[in-house]
């Protein structure tokens, strides 16, 4: 018996250092550099990644190990409806953060348009049946402008009982819940939820993705500052609620709109800022998908978690 609980004191010692430490990057491989704000779809044994820049890049896998490039949403370029946010237009313009649902036989890909530092974004909507070609443009979905308080960036797609709701936001007043036609893929009203914000270093939060697991909604978002190659402080945090409007909080029970948020990955070693993350459900894996940091790029990352304990660890 003694033997036993010195084992067990040992693997939890372990298991907790190993936490501690945080993990690295599962493997991957092939072109996974350039890889920014993932989000990942699979559908019959294809993994389908869809990314931030020119176009929208998609690349596949059929493992999800090894990617490879299999163009892009837009290969001629952003739809002109977008320039007004970007500031540019066509194959000069990156799209940002796009995400990904696969539903009822089709692909739905929101997607964000607009400058860094600005307010002035649009959300926007596309849909496939294979999720490579074929892209149907359902135009503008929402907008934010100098005067909405809030940021109409990174947009993730929730359904629940087959209700649809956007949540969004990025600094400003912080993480936005919006009713989502299901019909239209658009907002059914003008109102809005507020799930998260954030006062300490400039509001920076942002990246909401949604998770409903073990009666909770867990609110993941991206804390500081991406985009700075090694010196990038993004840092993934969670919230949960038992509804999914909310309140928010984090483990220590402070709540999401009141800055709160459980740090479950940020640097270490040479990984650099890793965010801008999204979730995806395979088989009977919680897959977390990133980005993280060199000093000439970012990288995709992939872990798995588990919510063994009521709140996510990552491994």
């Amino acid at each position: 018996m003694l033997s036993i609980i010195k084992k067990s004191v040992c693997a939890l010692f372990v298991l907790a250092s190993f936490v501690a430490a945080y993990p690295n990057p599962g493997t991957v491989t092939g072109d996974i550099d350039g890889v920014h704000d993932p989000s990942m779809c699979v559908v019959d044994g294809t993994y389908y990644l869809y990314g931030t820049g020119i176009g929208l890049p998609i690349r596949t896998s059929t493992d999800r190990t090894a990617w490879v490039a299999a163009g892009s949403i837009f290969p001629s370029g952003a739809p002109s409806e977008t320039d007004t946010y970007t500031g540019t237009s066509g194959t000069a313009s990156s799209l940002w953060a796009p995400d990904c649902t696969y539903y009822e036989g089709t692909f739905y890909v929101y997607y964000a348009a607009s400058s860094f530092g600005s307010e002035v974004s649009g959300i926007f909507l596309v849909s496939s049946t294979n999720g490579l070609t074929g892209w149907s443009d359902h135009g503008l979905v929402t907008a934010s402008t100098t005067s909405s308080g809030y940021n109409a960036i990174d947009p993730h797609l929730i359904i629940v009982s087959g209700s649809w709701y956007l949540s969004l936001g990025s600094w400003w007043s912080g993480i936005k819940l919006f009713s989502i036609s299901s019909s239209t893929g658009k907002p059914s009203s003008t109102s809005y939820t507020s799930l998260s914000e954030r006062t300490a270093d400039g509001g920076a939060e942002e990246a909401s993705w949604i998770y409903a697991t073990g009666g909770y909604y867990y609110l993941f978002t991206s804390f500081d500052i991406c985009c700075d190659g090694t010196a990038s402080t993004y840092n993934i945090r969670v919230t949960r609620s038992t509804s999914l409007t909310g309140p928010y909080v984090d483990e220590a029970g402070v709540t999401a709109l009141n800055g709160g948020g459980t740090e479950i990955l940020g640097t270490h070693g040479t990984i650099y800022g890793p965010g801008g993350q999204s979730l995806l459900l395979d088989g009977d894996e919680v897959v977390l998908v990133y980005h993280y940091y060199s000093a000439t790029t970012s990288i995709l990352g992939i872990n798995l978690l588990t919510f063994a304990t009521g709140w996510p660890v990552v491994y």
